[in-house]
């Protein structure tokens, strides 16, 4: 499993078209918050007619960003881009020039065993010119993940690919929507997208093929108003969670203060995690009854729980509620 914060800490991921002309303004005067981060988005969200000027708006804004934050600072978000073709990588990273310094990375949409090496050695040539590091964030939504008979092995076969710069590999990502799309489905504001069983077994075989070695965000959830959209995100990101998912992908910041609250660690989950990653190993026995004495923790079953569990703990906070 990964061994840093970083991993653990992109949390809620705001989708934003790249051409939204007020984005710089809304992050500079903090008008969506002070706990997130963002995806600027040149793909879907953009026609195929604007992609030029789209590009255009984002250098604007990022240039605008971090000018800004050279005078004085503000709550700065991690700041990815959503391309929609890998030479765009490498090419919006010499056309920031210095604003670059205010970016964490790439998503890449569409993630398959066509693109990945393009992807991948774009990605590889970006670090190279960099000054710092540049990371990625593949999206798992392409068709090809759909039919049983390949679908192993396409996403072992895509892992490979990646682990030749798997530290740049910030979260996997999985598209939800696209998934989907291909069969038609589209859940209501009650009900999960892991009710939707050809889904959720996609989901499930990503994070067993992924998730001893990435962390794997959520899917975005669609709803932001009306009757029971916050009651829905809470309940599916719970299931989320217990699927093994970390942080979910939103599309308006009224998502952001529920997913936050949602990652945070109960006090009990806490005590118990500082336990068992203190544990004294000379001890002639690695089993103990919980601080709150009403379950069981073992050192060798339970660290990586834990250990995830002081990330998560530091990233989000620690919650009085169960």
């Amino acid at each position: 499993m990964k061994d840093d914060i970083l991993y653990y800490s992109v949390g809620a991921l705001l989708y934003c078209p790249a051409n939204r002309e007020s984005l710089a303004d809304s992050i500079i005067h903090e008008k969506i918050g002070t706990k997130y981060s963002l995806a600027l988005c040149l793909e879907d969200t953009i026609s195929d007619h604007y992609v030029e000027e789209a590009e255009q708006t984002l250098i604007a804004s990022i240039q605008k960003i971090y000018n800004h934050y050279q005078v004085h600072h503000f709550y700065l978000p991690k700041i990815f881009i959503r391309v929609r073709n890998p030479k765009q990588i490498f090419s919006l990273t010499q056309r920031l020039r210095n604003a670059m310094e205010i970016i964490t990375g790439y998503i890449i949409p569409k993630f398959s065993y066509d693109n990945a090496e393009q992807y991948i050695n774009e990605i590889i040539r970006t670090n190279e010119y960099a000054n710092k590091p540049i990371y990625m964030m593949p999206i798992y939504e392409n068709s090809s993940i759909i039919h049983l008979k390949n679908r192993t092995d396409i996403l072992y076969s895509l892992k490979d690919s990646l682990s030749k710069i798997e530290d740049r590999v910030l979260n996997i990502r999985v598209g939800g929507n696209d998934l989907c799309h291909i069969f038609g489905f589209r859940r209501h504001a009650t009900e999960s997208i892991h009710q939707i069983k050809p889904i959720s077994n996609i989901f499930s075989d990503i994070i067993t093929i992924y998730g001893l070695d990435y962390v794997v965000s959520g899917p975005v959830w669609e709803y932001y108003s009306g009757a029971h959209w916050d009651t829905g995100l809470r309940n599916e990101i719970k299931e989320d969670k217990l699927c093994g998912f970390i942080g979910k992908t939103a599309i308006h910041p009224n998502q952001i203060p529920i997913i936050n609250q949602a990652y945070q660690v109960s006090q009990s989950d806490f005590n118990d995690a500082v336990q068992i990653l203190n544990w004294e190993k000379t001890q002639n026995t690695m089993v103990a009854g919980s601080a709150q004495k009403n379950r069981m923790n073992e050192y060798k079953t339970h660290f990586n729980w834990a250990q995830k569990t002081i990330y998560l703990a530091e990233s989000y906070g620690i919650t009085n509620e169960e």
